[in-house]
C-alpha cells in the first residue's frame, strides 16, 4: 500500500528536524555559495520565504542573487482566494508578523509578480513533485500566476527530505528545479538530475 501525503509529510519532517542547527546552516551556506543552475537576468523579481520551524534558509541564496542584479521579493499571506501576494523586499527591511504568524513585508512594500519562485517544501521527488504543508497555497498560488506567465518553481530542500515518489495529484504542481545541499536537479531538461556529489 502507497504511503498517504500526510504520513509521508510527517516521515519526511521528522527527518528534517532531527538535523543538527549546525547541518542546516552549513546546507543553508552551501545552496547560497552555489547560487542557482542557469543566468538571472538584472531586474528579474526572485520571491523567497521567510523560513519557519526547521525549513532551509533561503536568505543566503536571496542575498547572492541580489548581489547579481535580483530584486527580491517575499510572499503574504491574504484572504484573496488563496492565492499568495508578494511584495518587495530588502535584506535590510523589517518584516511584520502575517495572519498565520509568518513574518512578511509590510503592506506598504511594492506587490509585484515573481519572476522566479524559490518555494519550501515538506517533501519532494526526482519528478519535481512535492508535498507542502497541506493547505495548497504554493500549488494555487502557481497556477494562478502561471495563467498570465511561467513563473520558475525552485524547490529548496536538504537532501535528506527526498523521498521516492510523491503520490501528485492533477492540481499538484511540478517545480523546475530542486536545489537542495548536495545535488542540483533539473526538471525541465531530459536529464533528470545532474549530480554534484561526484
Amino acid at each position: 500500500m502507497t504511503n498517504s501525503k500526510a504520513e509521508l509529510r510527517a516521515k519526511a519532517l521528522a527527518k528534517r528536524d532531527a538535523l543538527s542547527e549546525k547541518k542546516r546552516a552549513a546546507a543553508a551556506a552551501k545552496l547560497g555559495k552555489r547560487g542557482v543552475p542557469f543566468e538571472i537576468a538584472p531586474g528579474s523579481i526572485v520571491s523567497g520565504y521567510s523560513p519557519i520551524r526547521s525549513e532551509i534558509d533561503p536568505v543566503p541564496l536571496m542575498q547572492k542573487l541580489a548581489a547579481e542584479g535580483a530584486r527580491l521579493a517575499l510572499p503574504c499571506v491574504t484572504t484573496r482566494g488563496k492565492s499568495l501576494i508578494f511584495r518587495i523586499w530588502h535584506p535590510s527591511d523589517r518584516l511584520m508578523l502575517g495572519p498565520l504568524g509568518i513574518p512578511e513585508p509590510s503592506p506598504a512594500a511594492a506587490e509585484v509578480i515573481p519572476d522566479f519562485m524559490l518555494t519550501p517544501l515538506a517533501a519532494f521527488d526526482r519528478l519535481g513533485h512535492r508535498i507542502g504543508y497541506g493547505a495548497g497555497h504554493y500549488d494555487f498560488t502557481f497556477a494562478h500566476l502561471r495563467k498570465t506567465k511561467h513563473v520558475v518553481g525552485i524547490g529548496l530542500a536538504f537532501a535528506a527530505q527526498e523521498i521516492e515518489a510523491v503520490p501528485a495529484l492533477s492540481h499538484d504542481v511540478a517545480l523546475d528545479y530542486v536545489l537542495t545541499e548536495t545535488d542540483v536537479f533539473d526538471f525541465r531538461s531530459s536529464e533528470v538530475a545532474h549530480s554534484l556529489r561526484g
